[in-house]
């Protein structure tokens, strides 16, 4: 469930605590839409993340525990997975010592600067980050969202090899 979790974090560019408090009923597959609710986010604001058909289709094959609302099941029945389960995998699982669950956000705001043409504000509003002043952020009430999904969609086709790719790890099955 871990290897799936992260799978879905780095597609998603989530946070470690948004995927593994992710419930299903914030999930709307139909609409390709991950809804998280205030209480769980950084900045105490909603935030809408545009699912790419990956994220979508990985979701679809996740096995449900009957009676658990988390999407990512943990080891305890009816419990969400652990917050140290993605970290462990990659340390302990597969021997990867220099790199960090976090640190895909850091990648993914690096492509997306680097090699793509998607403005600042978008990949931005993709982290869940506040761009600009109150001034800024209190005129700005979109989220960008269909902006987001074409970022999400591209970010997806990179990550998974569908783009060429350069200065790219590959970490084992």
């Amino acid at each position: 469930m871990a290897a799936i979790a992260l799978r879905f974090t780095i597609l998603t560019a989530a946070r470690t605590n948004e995927t593994i408090g992710a419930t299903w009923d914030e999930i709307d597959l139909e609409r390709g839409l991950w809804t998280i609710p205030a209480a769980r986010m950084k900045m105490r604001r909603d935030h809408r993340v545009p699912l790419s058909q990956a994220a979508i289709d990985l979701l679809k094959a996740v096995p449900r525990e009957k009676g658990n609302a988390h999407v990512f099941a943990g080891m305890r029945k009816g419990s969400g997975l652990s917050n140290v389960a993605m970290l462990g995998l990659l340390k302990v699982r597969m021997g990867v010592t220099d790199i960090t669950v976090h640190g895909f956000r850091s990648t993914f705001r690096d492509w997306a600067g680097d090699h793509t043409e998607f403005p600042r504000e978008v990949v931005e509003a993709a982290l869940a980050h506040a761009v600009g002043d109150a001034t800024e952020q209190a005129y700005r009430r979109s989220d960008a969202l269909e902006r987001r999904r074409v970022l999400m969609e591209a970010w997806a086709d990179y990550t998974l090899g569908k783009v060429a790719a350069s200065n790219v790890l590959q970490l084992r099955a």
